[in-house]
């Protein structure tokens, strides 16, 4: 099967078959096309996973402030996983930190959205500009008390 058919109709089969000509150095005979493609979005894709895990953590931080009378085991439960989560990600791409910092306005916003819609309290009641650090943020000690 040509190479652009099997991207198209069996992924995975091509990427074993990239992997093998790149063990046996058949340099002519890669994807090159859809191979830089493939590298691309992975890249973003980890970029996004920061960025969403930052956002649902920050989500649960608020909901742990703003509506502390309907606090829950699963709510620290989530606030855990997502700070497990995020340093996991941080330590297998170590060169995601500085994307860290970019991105904490952003997974904010996302946060803040994910807080009004599951605690169904008004906007004017959270902060529009973060309360916490991002080092507060990822502090495994730290309750938004």
């Amino acid at each position: 099967m040509n190479t652009f058919l099997l991207y198209t109709n069996d992924f995975h089969a091509w990427t074993q078959e990239q992997v093998n000509l790149l063990k046996t150095q058949q340099w002519d005979t890669l994807d090159t096309v859809n191979l830089i493609e493939e590298l691309e979005t992975l890249g973003r894709k980890e970029r996004q996973e920061l960025r969403n895990r930052l956002a649902v953590l920050l989500g649960h931080l608020l909901k742990w402030q703003f509506q502390a009378e309907k606090r829950s085991s699963s709510w620290l439960s989530t606030i855990r996983e997502q700070r497990i989560q995020i340093k996991l990600l941080l330590q297998d791409s170590p060169s995601l930190k500085p994307y860290l910092e970019e991105v904490f306005l952003t997974a904010y916003e996302l946060g803040l959205a994910l807080a009004m819609r599951e605690t169904q309290l008004g906007q004017q009641i959270f902060p529009q500009i973060c309360p916490y650090t991002c080092e507060q943020t990822l502090n495994s000690e730290f309750l938004a008390d």
